[in-house]
């Protein structure tokens, strides 16, 4: 199973929140997901990051590829660093 951490849209129409999870990268962006590592409310302001970090990294180490959008989030939220994983290949 190839697993992608990404963003899940909750929330009503125009009050847009996010939930970071750890889903299969065949499953749809709101469906099912194998774990929540974390919340992300770009409505608040500043914008609000919390992620727990010793599950990303157990993820990361499994081989979970986060998304572009995540990656930024992890970074900001300084899970990721220098050794951050490898983007993911164009193909």
């Amino acid at each position: 199973m190839a697993t992608r951490i990404r963003l899940r849209r909750v929330g009503r129409k125009g009050q847009s929140y996010f939930r970071i999870v750890v889903a299969d990268s065949k499953s749809p962006r709101d469906g099912r997901f194998v774990a929540l590592i974390g919340n992300y409310n770009p409505r608040a302001n500043p914008a609000v990051i919390e992620v727990n970090a010793e599950q990303a990294r157990a993820w990361l180490e499994k081989g979970a590829l986060p998304t572009d959008t995540v990656r930024s989030l992890l970074k900001k939220a300084g899970v990721l660093g220098k050794s951050a994983p490898p983007a993911k290949p164009t193909a």
